[in-house]
């Protein structure tokens, strides 16, 4: 009865190191390996009304040209009257996400 429990142990262990090496070099075959990755909160204040003219085709602009950089916006909260934000970012660094706020023109204060 030993023996057998051993041996299905023995099998659990191969099966999972076998799991494991195939993910791992499965990862590494991307083309290009990914940056680590950090959360921003950033707090932006607005003059009364700027954000009232932001549509579905700017919020297109901003992403894309956050992805330039690599930097990935995740929500948004607003107070009610629309003159501060408070954004969640994904980015590789800090810099990344100065950069796509320069590149989209934010010119805000944070």
């Amino acid at each position: 009865m030993m023996k057998e429990i051993r041996a299905g142990m023995a099998t659990t262990i191969a099966a999972t190191l076998a799991m494991t090496t195939a993910g791992a070099s499965f990862a590494g075959s991307e083309a290009r390996a990914a940056a680590p990755a950090h959360r921003y909160l950033i707090e932006r204040t607005f003059p009364a009304g700027a954000l009232d003219g932001v549509d579905a085709a700017a919020k297109q602009k901003v992403n894309t040209n956050n992805e330039t950089l690599d930097v990935t916006w995740e929500k948004s909260y607003a107070n009610a009257d629309k003159t501060k934000t408070y954004c969640v970012y994904t980015a590789p660094t800090e810099k990344a996400v100065r950069d796509a706020a320069r590149l989209n023109v934010c010119r805000w204060t944070w």
